[in-house]
């Protein structure tokens, strides 16, 4: 991703996603939207992602307490098949998260993305 873009994984649904969305458009920043649901991930994106967060764990962009979560039997599951659960069930991968210039935050309080907007605005 080149360092002036910015793209954001939404869910309109959920109140932190709109409430990040707000916070990058607030600051008069248009970020790319991706609506992660209805356009998912591929395996290959997650590792970036991951990447850029500074983390090769999937733990940390997985929605543990989903249903789904514990219906797939995922506690205690290694990395690779969180990966696979993460690219087939979208629904179990944290939001938002947004990323720019290979850095990337997950909007959780929204606030957390400030950081990577340093060379943004």
């Amino acid at each position: 991703m080149a360092a002036t873009t910015v793209e954001i994984w939404h869910n309109p649904r959920c109140s932190k996603s709109r409430a990040t969305l707000a916070l990058l458009t607030g600051r008069g920043i248009e970020p790319t939207v991706r609506r992660y649901l209805d356009d998912p991930p591929t395996r290959a994106e997650l590792v970036e992602v991951l990447a850029a967060l500074g983390t090769e764990d999937p733990l940390t962009i997985t929605r543990t307490g989903e249903a789904l979560f514990r219906e797939l039997g995922l506690r205690g599951a290694d990395a690779d098949t969180l990966l696979d659960a993460l690219a087939s069930h979208p629904v179990l991968v944290e939001r938002p998260i947004v990323a720019t210039g290979g850095r990337a935050a997950i909007g959780r309080p929204p606030e957390d993305v400030l950081t990577l907007l340093d060379d943004q605005v």
